[in-house]
């Protein structure tokens, strides 16, 4: 797989599609390898015309480890976030968001569309605020501007994204394959099979826990995004699902009123996933979203 050197590490990538299409950056979440995007999701949205990058964010799958920071405690990492004190992390959004860019600009590629997924979706936000000038649209999937008074996600469902994951690889599919159970979309049928390929290869291609405890911290410390969301002027879809249990619904609705101009997808049954009988729909919103802003 190949990598560039960009804002100082190392960063693994892929691409679908023809280079001479119009850019399409996707960001993945806490702890999730490039994999997060399903091949043939991407190549889905490359067939609309776009040229589609996925890469490994720092301290994820094959790119730059941060090892020497060490392992964060996430829970009270949690709470000191909840109780307004101050959150250590080894590097921040903008450092993750600076990397983004860092890549497209390793690529030759001076503008592109933004697309990221929960807290892919905040880096992305960042970037849109960051880097305006490096930005043809932001969509943002399944995310939150870092409002501390939205609602806040099913207790059930935080604990099994934040429960530490077993180091035998079994033990880990299955353990995963649960917290998938807690948080998938109640309106589509469980895709176990697609659940368990997928953990196969996570584990396999990079097993690195501590990793998602860094990224979790850098996102806690990134607070309410707002003020700088609302400077945002590239165009904006924001995708959520009527029935995420880790980031409710509300949080969309959220960042669509703080982004001025933004649209609004809400997707009936979703959760916090992107099951197969969704990719239709976000791959049609999103290829809507990046044809009027070439435009």
């Amino acid at each position: 797989m190949p990598t560039v050197t960009a804002n100082g590490i190392q960063i693994a990538y892929d691409t679908f599609g023809e280079k001479h299409f119009p850019a399409l950056l996707l960001i993945a979440g806490n702890g999730a390898q490039l994999t997060f995007w399903d091949i043939e999701f991407c190549e889905h949205l490359a067939q609309t015309g776009l040229f589609v990058i996925r890469f490994d964010n720092r301290d994820a799958g094959l790119s730059t480890k941060f090892e020497e920071a060490g392992i964060p405690d996430i829970m009270a990492t949690i709470q000191a976030a909840m109780e307004g004190k101050a959150v250590q992390s080894a590097y921040t959004l903008e450092d993750m968001a600076d990397d983004s860019v860092g890549l497209l600009a390793a690529l030759g590629i001076e503008k592109a569309h933004i697309c990221g997924a929960s807290m892919g979706g905040m880096i992305a936000q960042v970037i849109a605020s960051r880097h305006q000038g490096h930005v043809l649209s932001l969509t943002s999937i399944m995310s939150s501007t870092g409002n501390p008074g939205l609602p806040q996600g099913k207790p059930e469902a935080i604990a099994a994204v934040v429960a530490p994951p077993p180091e035998e690889r079994e033990a880990y599919i299955e353990h995963n394959v649960q917290t998938w159970r807690k948080i998938w979309s109640p309106g589509f049928p469980f895709e176990e099979e697609r659940a368990r390929a997928f953990l196969e290869t996570s584990y396999d291609r990079s097993y690195y826990p501590q990793g998602m405890a860094r990224q979790n911290a850098a996102l806690m410390v990134s607070g309410d995004r707002r003020p700088s969301l609302a400077s945002i002027k590239a165009p904006t879809l924001v995708i959520h699902g009527a029935k995420d249990p880790l980031l409710p619904v509300e949080a969309g609705k959220d960042t669509a009123q703080t982004i001025p101009g933004a649209r609004l997808l809400i997707i009936p049954g979703m959760g916090h996933d992107m099951p197969k009988g969704t990719w239709a729909k976000i791959v049609s919103a999103i290829s809507e979203q990046t044809q009027h802003a070439n435009a």
